[in-house]
């Protein structure tokens, strides 16, 4: 079984990519005998590959092909001659917790134990054999995993298509060896995650979480009434000791017992945070969102923080990025928000998928064609209630050659065949303009007549599509041409009521992510409601148990045995 590296266990004919360390002088043969010992364990591993293939999609890494390589390239000489470098793996290896990961996942206890051992006793060439290659698997299993996850998001979901373009594993592979070479590992460890300050703050937030959770958790409000304004006594009380525990309030307001303007204003603000409808009452949503345990918002930074590892190499230059579970969607440039705005994604039971695409034109005017799913749950029923809906929204009844129907002709209890198309206009279902990029889910970015439902806090409202508030805005930026795509020259374009697709210049790369923390203006990180059930198959996955394999220090007596089994 071949062992692979950089998500979690493929099959054994998943694709995979080589990654060969810088090439040193190779001679003929190792020339010591620690280095014939590793020679002995890795060349017979040559013929367990799989003809070599390269997935752009995926960049599966194969670490037992790394390592190969690597002390192929190196004439087999040991790796980990220097105690320093050891020293610094184990400390860096224990420091992975501070990235929401496992350390016991890469067996750096093992591997302190054979430390051990050995020193107690001069190692055979096959001992100190197992022990280096057991290091160079677990320096560069623990790096992969920081650099791009311990999870692989496709096997998690189909829809997932996020192309590295640009990151090659060898790259990284490579630098992780210099830096051993440089004796630099707690560098290579340090440089591995992601540096924006995003993560930092999430690393931050994971910190804090865990300083709270040691000293008991946050404070518990009683459930069962809302809290409200006017209201005196201890459930009150309770509240109080809870926002300010969460830095909400003031900690000399924790005393009172009352629910004053400070508690109402300190009330909203969390609920404002947290998504939840800001009305300054502690309802029962609201007071179930206070009482979510603190280990519950560890493992919820944890996987989000799994989330940056897998996407925060893709923000880089001009792209527009969707929060899903946010409801807002952001364009930046030169790695900076220049315009957000509120938007309205699938209901769950329709929900908006996650993946990449490039926006390449924006409709003017735009019709729409009624999806199969939606013409089936949705408009038949109030078509066969209503004879008149048709006509009253504008929608046109094509047959399969594109032939205008009379509805009254068609027998809407056995309809098939049909394509209902609404005509443009301000109240069509698209609104103005429609932004598009190609993607199997027929979905895009759109205008709407139903802004009434950006007021709300949970906007999961549409069939999928993500309706944005200011959606002009948007295509003024996305064109980037103040003399022709100004303001007023899109409403000139609108204003001749012609559905017409106007590509832009230059394609904008467009991530339809989804995460469920938040950072405030404060710079707190704050938690939203996992919409879409994504969080749990994460957190799932990011807590198994590593299948690195166990590290097995031969019996002086016995010959060298390492094995291969395992998947990561």
């Amino acid at each position: 079984m071949v062992f692979l590296i950089s998500g979690t266990a493929f099959g054994e004919t998943s694709p995979i990519v080589q990654v060969s360390p810088p090439v040193s002088t190779v001679s003929a043969a190792p020339d010591d005998g620690v280095g014939q010992a590793i020679q002995a364990v890795l060349e017979p591993l040559q013929s367990a590959f799989p003809p070599l293939l390269t997935s752009r999609k995926h960049q599966r890494t194969d670490i037992n092909r790394v390592v190969l390589d690597f002390y192929s390239h190196r004439n087999y000489r040991a790796a980990w001659t220097n105690g320093r470098d050891v020293t610094q793996l184990f400390k860096s290896l224990n420091e992975t917790a501070f990235d929401g990961l496992n350390p016991a996942d890469y067996r750096g206890t093992e591997l302190l134990q054979a430390q051990l051992a050995m020193q107690a006793s001069a190692p055979t060439p096959a001992q100190s054999a197992a022990f280096d290659i057991g290091l160079t698997r677990t320096y560069i299993t623990a790096l992969l995993q920081l650099r791009r996850g311990k999870v692989d998001p496709s096997r998690l979901d189909f829809h997932w298509n996020f192309d590295p373009v640009g990151v090659d594993p060898r790259e990284d592979v490579n630098s992780f060896f210099v830096a051993l070479d440089d004796h630099d590992v707690a560098g290579a460890f340090a440089k591995a995650p992601p540096q924006e300050a995003v993560y930092r703050s999430m690393r931050e937030a994971l910190a804090q979480l865990r300083q709270v959770r040691d000293a008991g958790g946050w404070p518990k409000v009683a459930e069962g009434q809302s809290l409200k304004p006017g209201m005196d006594g201890v459930a009150v009380a309770q509240l109080r000791a809870r926002l300010v525990a969460g830095g909400y309030l003031e900690p000399h307001k924790s005393k009172r017992s009352d629910y004053d303007d400070k508690v109402i204003a300190a009330v909203k603000k969390y609920q404002v945070e947290q998504y939840l409808g800001a009305d300054g009452v502690a309802g029962a949503t609201t007071l179930a969102a206070l009482n979510v345990p603190v280990e519950a918002r560890i493992d919820q930074v944890r996987v989000n923080m799994e989330r940056a590892r897998w996407l925060l190499y893709k923000l880089q230059g001009t792209f527009v990025v969707v929060d899903i579970a946010g409801y807002k969607v952001a364009l930046y440039r030169d790695g900076q928000p220049i315009w957000r705005s509120r938007v309205q994604v699938g209901k769950p039971i329709r929900s908006t998928p996650v993946f990449q695409s490039e926006i390449t034109y924006v409709t003017f005017n735009p019709t729409w064609t009624v999806p199969p799913t939606i013409l089936v749950k949705d408009m038949l029923p109030k078509i066969q209630q209503n004879p008149d809906y048709l006509a009253a929204n504008r929608i046109r009844v094509l047959d399969r050659d594109g032939n205008v129907l009379d509805p009254a002709t068609v027998d809407w209890y056995n309809a098939r065949g049909l394509t209902l198309r609404q005509d443009a206009g301000p109240d069509n279902s698209l609104g103005q303009v429609a932004i598009r990029f190609p993607n199997d889910y027929a979905i895009y970015l759109h205008d709407t007549p139903h802004r009434e439902l950006f007021a709300k806090s949970v906007r999961a409202t549409s069939s999928g599509c993500i309706r944005v508030e200011n959606p002009l805005q948007l295509v003024e930026l996305l064109f980037n041409d103040p003399a022709r795509w100004n303001s007023e020259g899109i409403q000139k374009q609108l204003a001749n009521g012609k559905t017409e697709n106007i590509r832009l210049p230059v394609r904008v790369p467009v991530l339809l992510a989804y995460w469920t923390v938040d950072l405030s203006k404060e710079g707190r990180v704050t938690f939203k409601p996992d919409v879409y059930g994504y969080d749990t198959p994460v957190l799932q996955q990011l807590n198994l148990p590593s299948k690195l394999p166990a590290l097995e220090i031969p019996q002086a007596e016995n010959p060298l045995v390492v094995t291969g089994k395992g998947e990561q």
